[in-house]
């Protein structure tokens, strides 16, 4: 069964949709070339697409390291309880952290993953003593730390079916 929040999309979406995932800069006139349109109907599919929620938005990639923020850390967290409360709090919480790139509630024996970026392991444990042990119902964190990058992609592989 299809997810009711899924948007069905035709090939000429999927190619605009990639296209743009490529390199959001791209100029309509562009854009509408490699989605076999000309520019006016390609401009309002993609206003379609934004106004649907399929493009969620814009930004710049911007390379961590050479900001100085070269170490991640994947941390999981268990709660003391797993009570709607204190999964709300927790969720406010690390949602104001700029430190945390991503986070997901979890299933298994951990309630949390995310994933933490800083510029040293002295950063780090600023953020677990100032932020995350601070957190009220945090039981337990497990921290683990890349060693390096094997695949990073903002891309999502949008395909019809």
């Amino acid at each position: 069964m299809a997810n009711p929040a899924t948007i069905a999309l035709d090939a000429i979406d999927i190619r605009i949709l990639n296209a743009l995932q490529q390199n959001g800069r791209i100029t309509i006139t562009d854009l509408a070339e490699r989605a076999g349109l000309s520019p006016s109907p390609c401009l309002r599919r993609v206003k379609l697409l934004e106004e649907r929620g399929v493009i969620a938005g814009y930004v710049a990639v911007v390379d961590q390291n050479r900001v100085g923020l070269a170490v991640n850390v994947f941390a999981s967290i268990r709660l003391e309880r797993q009570r709607e409360e204190e999964l709300e709090r927790f969720a406010l919480a690390v949602s104001r952290w700029p430190e945390v790139m991503e986070c997901y509630l979890m299933t298994g024996t951990r309630d949390y993953l995310m994933r933490i970026v800083v510029s040293s392991l002295a950063e780090y444990e600023r953020f677990i003593k100032d932020k995350l042990s601070r957190l009220e119902g945090v039981a337990s964190i497990e921290s683990s730390f890349a060693l390096s990058r094997v695949k990073h992609t903002t891309v999502v592989p949008v395909s019809a079916g």
